[in-house]
C-alpha cells in the first residue's frame, strides 16, 4: 500500500473533499479492488467528522459498510479514499469514480471494431439480395455521431435503407439512445445522398433482449415519413431476429396516489422546524417543501434536496418515529445533537454557494440544474405561454413536480405535469444542458401520461384515472392527448432535438420553449416553436 498522503488532513478537510466529489458528478460509484461496491444512483451515504475522526457510512439494499477515512487523494475523475475498518491498522483503498464504464479506451475501441464485421455479415446472410456498404463507427461531432454506434447503408437498385447498430458490450443507456442516432443517420443519408437512391427508412439492430424501449418509441414515429424496422442481434450465434413494430404488448405503467400534502406538513411540523433552525435566517424564505409520499417530506434549495423528514417504525417497537437526515444528493446524515454543528456548517456552505449570481465554477451551484429550473417553473409555470396568443395558456394553480411514473423496471420522474386553463393536460420535460436524446426522453413520459389519461372514466363521478389517483381532483380534464413541452435554455437545445421531433406522429403535439441563458435569475422566454405545420 502506498503512502496515503504526504500532507496531513483534518477530518473536516477529508469530509469536504468527499462532499465536493459527490457534488461535482451526476453519478458516482464506489469501487473496492476495482469492483463496484456501491452505485450512488440508489445507494446512500452519511458522513460525520466527530471526535477527531472522519467516518463514512454507505448502504444499499445489498450491503452496509462503515469505514474511517484517514486520507483522501484526488485523481482525474476519481477520489481515492484510504480507509480503516474498525479494529484494523492497515489502510485499505476505496475509490469514488464518476464513470460507470471502467473499460479502458482500448477495450472499448476493440469491442466496436469487432462488431463491424459481425453486423455486416449477419445483414448479408439475412438480406442476400441487398448490397451492404462498409459500416463505420467514426466520430463526427458536427453531426452528433459517436463511436458507440455502427452506421451503414444497404441498397438494392434505387432503393436504400439507413442502418444503425449497437453492440452488446455497450451500456443499457447507450443502447436506449440508438433510435435518436438512427433518425439522425437516416436524415443525413437523405440530405447527402447522390440522388440515385431513395432511402425508404431505417433499420435498427440492438442486442438480444434490449429492444423494448426502442420498440415502444417506434410506435410514435410517422409511417408516412419513413419505414421503420427493428432487429435483435444474438451476437454469440450470429442470429438476427425481427421485432414486430406493432407488437409492444400492454403498456405496464402505474402512478402512485398523490398524498395529502396539508396533512403531512402538519404531521411533520416539529421536525421541519428543527431543520429550519439550521438554515441561515436570511435564506429561510427560499426553502421549498416537497411531499415525496405520505411518510416522506423533502426540503429543497432551488430544487436540490438538502434534508428529508421520514416517518418510520421504531426498531424496538411498532411505534412510529420521525427521522431527520441532512445532506445533498446521496448524502443522508442523521440529525443528532452530536452531528448538528457539522450539519449546520454544511448548510451554511450550501446556502451561501447555491444562489442566483453564484459562481458557475462551483459544483454546488451547478448541481442538479434541471431541478433548479423545475423549482422556478413550478412557482411560475405561466411564464412559458404568457403573451403568446396562439398558444394554450398553462394553469399556474395546478402544477405537479417530479411525478413518479413506473413502467416495468423503469422508475421515471415526470419533471412537471400541469394543465392548460381550458383543461388539457400538459407534460413538461426540462433540460439545462445539451442532450441529444431530449426529444425521445420527453416522448417516454408523454406516452405514460397519455396512457393513464385514456383509462376508463368513472361513470358516476366523471373522473379519469389521474383524478382517481389524486391528481387534478377539482378539474374535469379534456379528452385530447396531452400537450408536450420541451423547455431548455436557448443555447442548450441540442440541434438533434427538432430533427427527431419532426418524425413524431401528429398526435404528439410538441412545443420547444427556449429560455434565456440567465434563467437562474428568472426564466425569460426567448422563442417558441411548435409542431403544427412542420414537414420532413
Amino acid at each position: 500500500m502506498k503512502s496515503a498522503s504526504p500532507v496531513e488532513q483534518t477530518p473536516e478537510q477529508m469530509g469536504a473533499e468527499i462532499e465536493e466529489f459527490f457534488a461535482a458528478h451526476e453519478r458516482v460509484l464506489m469501487l473496492e479492488d476495482g469492483r463496484p461496491l456501491f452505485d450512488f444512483v440508489e445507494a446512500k451515504y452519511s458522513l460525520t467528522t466527530e471526535h477527531g475522526r472522519c467516518t463514512l457510512h454507505c448502504w444499499s439494499e445489498e450491503r452496509n459498510v462503515v469505514r474511517r477515512v484517514v486520507a483522501t487523494k484526488k485523481r482525474k475523475g476519481e477520489l481515492q479514499l484510504f480507509t480503516l475498518r474498525f479494529g484494523q491498522t492497515k489502510p485499505q483503498l476505496l475509490e469514488l469514480v464518476s464513470d460507470p464504464d471502467r473499460r479502458t479506451q482500448t477495450a472499448r475501441e476493440q469491442s466496436r471494431v469487432r462488431y463491424l464485421p459481425r453486423i455486416e455479415r449477419v445483414l448479408r446472410n439475412n438480406f442476400p439480395n441487398w448490397v451492404i456498404d462498409p459500416f463505420s463507427t467514426a466520430m463526427d461531432l458536427e453531426k452528433s455521431f459517436g463511436p458507440a454506434y455502427a452506421r451503414g447503408v444497404m441498397h438494392s437498385g434505387q432503393q436504400a435503407w439507413a442502418v444503425v447498430g449497437v453492440n452488446a458490450e455497450e451500456s443499457p443507456a447507450t443502447v436506449d439512445g440508438v433510435l435518436t442516432i438512427g433518425i439522425l443517420w437516416l436524415q443525413h443519408c437523405r440530405d447527402h445522398g447522390d440522388g440515385r437512391r431513395l432511402f425508404q427508412g431505417l433499420r435498427i439492430v440492438v442486442p438480444k433482449g434490449l429492444a423494448q424501449l426502442t420498440l415502444s418509441r417506434m410506435q410514435w414515429l410517422r409511417t408516412d415519413a419513413a419505414k421503420w424496422e427493428l432487429y435483435e442481434f444474438d451476437e454469440r450465434n450470429e442470429v438476427l431476429i425481427e421485432r414486430d413494430a406493432c407488437d409492444t404488448g400492454n403498456l405496464a405503467t402505474r402512478l402512485p396516489h398523490a398524498p395529502d400534502e396539508q396533512a403531512a406538513k402538519e404531521r411533520f411540523g416539529d421536525a421541519v422546524a428543527r431543520v429550519m433552525e439550521l438554515v441561515p435566517a436570511s435564506y429561510r424564505d427560499v426553502v421549498e417543501q416537497r411531499l415525496r409520499s405520505s411518510t416522506h417530506l423533502a426540503l429543497l434549495l432551488h430544487g436540490l434536496e438538502f434534508a428529508r423528514v421520514r416517518q418510520t417504525v421504531s426498531a424496538n417497537s411498532f411505534n412510529r418515529v420521525v427521522e431527520i437526515t441532512v445532506g445533498a444528493g446521496a448524502n443522508e446524515t442523521p440529525l443528532t445533537d452530536e452531528s448538528e454543528p457539522m450539519l449546520r456548517a454544511m448548510l451554511e456552505r450550501l446556502f451561501d454557494r447555491r444562489r442566483p449570481g453564484g459562481s458557475v465554477k462551483d459544483p454546488l451551484y451547478r448541481m442538479q440544474p434541471e431541478r433548479w429550473l423545475e423549482s422556478m417553473l413550478r412557482r411560475d409555470i405561466a411564464v412559458l405561454t404568457a403573451g403568446a396568443n396562439s398558444f394554450a395558456q398553462l394553469d399556474a394553480e395546478h402544477v405537479y413536480a417530479q411525478v413518479p411514473a413506473f413502467a416495468a423496471a423503469d422508475h421515471g420522474m415526470i419533471d412537471l405535469l400541469t394543465v392548460t386553463r381550458d383543461g388539457r393536460l400538459a407534460v413538461l420535460e426540462l433540460k439545462a444542458n445539451e442532450d441529444m436524446h431530449f426529444a425521445l426522453q420527453a416522448l417516454d413520459y408523454w406516452v405514460r401520461v397519455r396512457w393513464h389519461h385514456t383509462q376508463t372514466v368513472d361513470a358516476s363521478t366523471g373522473l379519469g384515472a389521474l383524478q382517481q389517483h389524486g391528481f387534478f381532483p377539482s378539474l374535469r380534464l379534456r379528452s385530447e392527448a396531452p400537450l408536450l413541452f420541451l423547455v431548455a435554455p436557448s443555447l442548450r437545445v441540442h440541434p438533434a432535438t427538432e430533427t427527431v421531433l419532426r418524425y413524431l406522429k401528429a398526435e404528439v403535439e410538441w412545443t420547444i420553449v427556449a429560455l434565456s441563458e440567465k434563467w437562474r435569475e428568472g426564466p425569460k422566454v426567448i422563442f417558441r416553436k411548435r409542431s403544427r405545420g412542420q414537414k420532413i
